[in-house]
């Protein structure tokens, strides 16, 4: 994927000279240092959380914003904790945690395919965990009894997610990994995969398929903190991979050639973060069933923002948060019926992969 023109021409000074940022080192390890990219990143940080405590506020029995900060510090009142921790924290957090995991995983997908429209919905991923998890609630009795009974429907549509992604690597496999093979192929797996869900659906039982529906659609209604504890502990251990193999995938935007002689081992490392961006994505799905168009929305946010030419991956998972977070709040407040949050999304997402793909056609 190109830089436009906005994203050159933020290192470049106004003399014609390129400008170098400082790099910063702590023992072993060394970055540069960025200032716009560090405060844009701030800012994220500070607005998710202002967004975040607006909503555990917002309900039936209204929270202000002082009290919601106090409760989460500690330092709330009993029935304040109660309402916050118990009941709406749990929602709340899933949100946090699966725009996080949605924005980093399309951050790494399309950095690895150089191509702004790959995302976990469009490669299929999200539609295998939805194809996976529907089969199990639509079929009665078997395997599928057995599968739901010992792993639980989460786990189910996780290893979905991850067979789609293993599925599409493999098939776009070769002699490497080409960006336009591999859409071209995910979105081919896409169709299949929905073609397969819409089968299940027209085919099941109508008390099934309301069940398949609600699960479809991306919803954090009735999180628990069994749910948020699995989903949690699971994403921050794929963000710690991703921190550690990250540093030797930035060479790869400059081809392949060049990392290989920097000493980069580019296959491996593209294997292993896209695996992280697969799982992060089936954790999402998992968690919250397929909400769609955050992990395409995020990083291109994220990027323009924070004025880079290639997608941020803390700014990403920051941009996905936010937005998954103030949707569910729309969701939930700005409408006179309360809605899935992938509804409001999918409304924000539609519009905007017009626009990419107007974008890409003009280039």
């Amino acid at each position: 994927m190109k830089a436009s023109g906005t994203d050159t021409a933020a290192g470049v000074e106004a003399d014609g000279q390129a400008s170098v940022p400082p790099g910063v080192r702590f023992g072993g390890v060394s970055f540069v240092w960025r200032p716009w990219v560090a405060g844009v990143t701030l800012l994220l940080a500070v607005a998710g959380f202002l967004v975040f405590c607006l909503s555990i506020g917002v309900g039936d029995f209204p929270i202000g914003l002082p009290r919601v900060v106090a409760t989460i510090l500690g330092r709330g009142e009993q029935v304040d904790e109660f309402v916050i921790m118990d009941l709406r924290m749990p929602r709340a957090l899933a949100g946090l945690v699966v725009g996080v995991a949605l924005g980093v995983s399309g951050a790494l997908t399309q950095s690895i395919a150089r191509n702004p429209l790959a995302s976990p919905d469009v490669l299929g991923i999200t539609s295998g965990a939805g194809t996976v998890a529907v089969f199990l609630v639509t079929v009665s009795g078997g395997v599928a009894t057995a599968v739901v009974d010992s792993v639980g429907l989460s786990a189910a549509a996780l290893a979905g997610g991850l067979g789609t992604g293993l599925l599409v690597y493999f098939m776009a496999w070769r002699r490497g990994i080409d960006g336009l093979r591999l859409i071209l192929i995910g979105i081919s797996v896409n169709a299949v995969m929905q073609a397969i869900t819409t089968w299940l659906l027209v085919t099941a039982d109508i008390r099934d398929v309301a069940r398949a529906q609600a699960w479809l659609v991306g919803s954090l209604d009735d999180r628990s903190w069994s749910e948020v504890h699995v989903a949690l502990w699971c994403t921050l251990v794929l963000l710690a991979v991703v921190t550690c193999v990250a540093f030797q995938f930035k060479p790869l935007h400059f081809g392949d050639e060049v990392a290989a002689g920097l000493g980069v081992r580019y296959g491996a490392v593209r294997a292993v973060l896209l695996l992280c961006a697969v799982l992060l994505a089936g954790v999402a799905v998992s968690a919250a069933g397929p909400v769609p168009f955050v992990a395409l929305v995020a990083p291109q946010v994220a990027m323009r923002l924070a004025r880079c030419p290639t997608p941020p991956l803390v700014a990403s998972g920051l941009v996905g948060a936010l937005l998954l977070t103030g949707s569910d709040l729309v969701a939930r407040t700005a409408l006179p019926v309360s809605l899935p949050v992938g509804v409001v999304t999918a409304a924000i997402g539609g519009p905007f992969l017009v626009y990419l793909l107007v974008r890409a056609n003009r280039r």
